[in-house]
């Protein structure tokens, strides 16, 4: 009995160690575009670059429109690269918005080493940036799943308009600890992305769009970050979404329609 303790002990921790040095790789599915990449859209747009400091260059795109009411700075989910990520700027400046999509260091052409701080750095830099051009009372953050968590600092470090997350987790040490209830995950995790904590320091309103058929992250999550400021936060139940289809249901595009109007 102690032997099979003692090698299930060893087990955890060879696996854990293996988690700490491995986990942007289970966290992060970036797709690398080659520098020389050119991206091509119907609706008028432009690439940007922001170079945050020595071999970190963060690349962007720029959805713009005539005369626009505002801003959205949109933060995308843990996969793929703002190519693909591009099509749902269709969902913002079809309402007379500009809208601005960042890859994060190591997703398409952006690069540099990550680090939940070094990630923060960039996505204030290019906030800092864009208020060179927009008001912050034009800008509004849009944070998706993964990218609800630097949405929300970020709104909490400024003065946007609003904040919009999609899906979003209520902390990223217990999503991981969901699926991964065996290990100390509070330990080993390098990305913590306490939506939690920022949220309530956020002054503007918040919307939460979340389908009810989400299994990746519950509905429960932001029903639970809804909770922490329930003046400041409008919970939006997309009945019959899950995590990654919300843009086709109707009523997830009413409601942009409608934030968008106010």
């Amino acid at each position: 009995m102690i032997e099979l303790i003692l090698y299930i002990i060893g087990a955890l921790v060879i696996l854990s160690v293996t988690i700490y040095f491995l986990q942007e790789k289970f966290i992060f599915k970036p797709e690398k575009l080659k520098q020389d990449f050119e991206y091509k859209y119907d609706a008028p747009f432009r690439e940007l670059f922001f170079d945050v400091e020595k071999g970190v260059r963060i690349n962007g795109l720029h959805f713009h429109v005539k005369q626009p009411h505002g801003l959205i700075l949109y933060f995308h989910g843990n996969s793929r690269s703002i190519k693909g990520w591009a099509k749902y700027a269709a969902d913002f400046y079809r309402y007379n918005y500009d809208v601005v999509l960042v890859d994060y260091r190591g997703f398409g052409k952006s690069t540099g080493k990550r680090s939940e701080k070094d990630m923060f750095s960039d996505m204030q830099f290019v906030y800092d940036t864009l208020t060179t051009t927009y008001h912050e009372n034009h800008i509004i953050i849009y944070g998706r799943s993964l990218g609800s968590g630097f949405a929300a600092k970020l709104a909490a470090d400024n003065t946007p308009r609003y904040l919009i997350l999609d899906a979003p987790f209520f902390s990223f040490k217990k999503t991981i600890e969901r699926f991964l209830p065996i290990l100390p995950v509070r330990w080993i995790l390098r990305f913590h992305l306490r939506t939690d904590k920022w949220i309530t320091k956020v002054n503007c309103h918040t919307y939460i769009l979340h389908g009810t058929k989400d299994w990746l992250i519950p509905i429960s999550n932001s029903e639970k970050l809804q909770e922490l400021s329930p003046r400041k936060i409008t919970l939006i139940r997309i009945h019959g979404g899950s995590h990654n289809n919300l843009p086709i249901f109707p009523e997830y595009h009413n409601f942009i329609r409608d934030i968008l109007k106010y």
